[in-house]
């Protein structure tokens, strides 16, 4: 990225630079708000394959599928790299049309990935597979060495998840059951929620432990520490700020539709009003330094 980057200006390659970390920065807990910055990021460099990809990711993020697949296609155009290719299929899911993703599990392209580019194709196709309704399909897409190895890799707990998934979807409780015990055992970050899915086929119920039962004054006559008006107040206090946040969400992602230069109905970018408030942002904390 940094290479291509060089390409620009300095002034211009600094800015780009800046959207682009802010993109890698919100995407996983404000999708919408990267969304925003990447809008700016390919305003001033759309004809950087690094900037198409990060605008990519961010519109895949907000499942604006349509969007992602075009910025995906430009930056292989421009990089020839078959790296995206999962994600594009994955793409094609997200627009309802499986078949075409299962076609691309078959195309020259997937002998060209790596490893983890081959089982994250896997994935997209299982996916489909039961996007179509063969849940039996998926079950059997999922199965591959890389499954029954016992070597864990970065992939390892996401396939094993996927498999105990289409199981349990298929009615194969008990096996869905030791692979979910499977995807924990690999699953050193957290990043499922198998031991919850376990929990779940063992019936074990959570409590919210946030607020203490025995804290709460029920009937109002002083018994508990907490007024039950008082929880139910800083609860509303809570979902007005989630409200709050949404709508400024949907602010920053209400922009114009646009084209791919290299299509014949590419229509250059416009400002949008959520491009336009990430830029008084920037330009206000540039005043205050």
């Amino acid at each position: 990225m940094r290479q291509e980057l060089l390409s620009l200006p300095k002034g211009l390659a600094e800015e780009v630079s800046k959207n682009l970390v802010m993109v890698a920065r919100l995407i996983d807990e404000d999708p919408e708000q990267a969304y925003a910055y990447s809008r700016i990021a390919l305003r001033l460099a759309s004809r950087v394959a690094a900037v198409r990809e990060a605008a990519g990711f961010a519109a895949y993020a907000t499942q604006k599928y349509s969007e992602a697949l075009a910025e995906f296609r430009a930056a292989k155009r421009m990089t020839g790299s078959v790296e995206l290719w999962p994600v594009m299929a994955d793409c094609e899911r997200g627009l309802g049309r499986p078949e075409r993703a299962l076609a691309m599990a078959g195309e020259p392209e997937v002998q060209k990935l790596d490893k983890a580019g081959q089982v994250e194709m896997r994935l997209v196709a299982a996916g489909a597979r039961r996007d179509q309704g063969q849940l039996e399909a998926a079950i059997v897409t999922l199965q591959s060495p890389e499954l029954a190895s016992s070597s864990v890799q970065p992939w390892t707990a996401r396939l094993r998840y996927a498999y105990a998934d289409a199981l349990l979807a298929a009615g194969r409780e008990d096996e869905a059951r030791e692979w979910f015990g499977k995807t924990l055992e690999a699953d050193k970050d957290g990043a499922t929620d198998a031991s919850d899915r376990l929990a779940e086929l063992d019936g074990v119920e959570f409590v919210d432990a946030a607020v203490d039962p025995a804290d709460v004054d029920v009937d109002g006559e002083g018994e508990g520490d907490l007024d039950i008006e008082d929880v139910i107040d800083d609860e509303d206090d809570e979902d007005d700020e989630d409200a709050a946040e949404i709508a400024a969400a949907e602010r920053a992602s209400d922009v114009a539709e646009y084209y791919d230069e290299d299509d014949e109905e590419y229509e250059p970018l416009e400002q949008s009003a959520a491009d336009a408030d990430v830029d008084d942002a920037q330009d206000s904390g540039r005043d205050k330094a």
